[in-house]
């Protein structure tokens, strides 16, 4: 019996979920949901009802995408990612990916759902989540990715989020000042792991045969 991964192929969570466990090789159960009409097996599970949700088949429920990562890596992580043997490189990863997981995704959908926020316009939003877009430009300068010459966590943890912020307005972020920024997306976004990932997955319904993934 393997693990089932209860997912949203668009959603930016479950998109580095389903990296994480790619790349891990570890096989699993992917059950696509659409958000509007969640199946009752998901809410027992986890009744908040988002996803990505991983149930184990010890019956552990992981609800969170950064956990999920992480239980997938710590199952096999070929190319280190997760940088356990240098423990100041793993605390900048933790860091960077919280900083876009607690300020940079509010930028984003402050940005993206703008006429749900209408203390500023949607100018002062994309001006908000810049700063953080600059930041990544900056350490693209200096590296190939974020924190090193090499992919880590934090790559994959951010890259689904930065996608998303682009496509908010994509004239407006082809002729953005980040050029460094926009060939690390590229690489991701035309990467062959990316595009298994993203291929339209039928939705999961009680009673049809499991979708073994990847």
């Amino acid at each position: 019996m393997l693990p089932i991964l209860y997912s949203f192929r668009r959603c930016p969570y479950a998109m580095r979920a389903r990296m994480a466990i790619q790349y891990s090789g570890i096989q699993v159960q992917l059950r696509e949901i659409v958000l509007r009409n969640k199946p009752a097996e998901l809410l027992l599970a986890s009744p908040k009802g988002t996803v990505p949700v991983l149930i184990l088949n010890n019956g552990q429920v992981i609800e969170q995408s950064r956990e999920i990562m992480q239980w997938a890596l710590e199952q096999n992580d070929p190319q280190q990612w997760l940088c356990q043997q240098d423990s100041e490189l793993s605390t900048q990863i933790a860091l960077l990916i919280d900083h876009n997981d607690q300020q940079f995704k509010t930028h984003l959908d402050q940005y993206k759902y703008a006429d749900r926020y209408p203390a500023h316009p949607k100018e002062y939003y994309r001006a908000q989540g810049e700063l953080f877009l600059r930041d990544l430009e900056t350490r693209l300068a200096q590296n190939s990715f974020l924190l090193l010459h090499q992919i880590c966590l934090a790559d994959i943890a951010i890259f689904p989020f930065i996608r998303q912020f682009a496509g908010v307005d994509p004239e407006w972020f082809d002729a953005a000042p980040y050029p460094k920024l926009k060939q690390w997306l590229s690489f991701f976004c035309n990467s062959s792991d990316y595009q298994s990932v993203m291929q339209k997955f039928v939705v999961w319904q009680v009673g049809t045969p499991p979708f073994i993934f990847p």
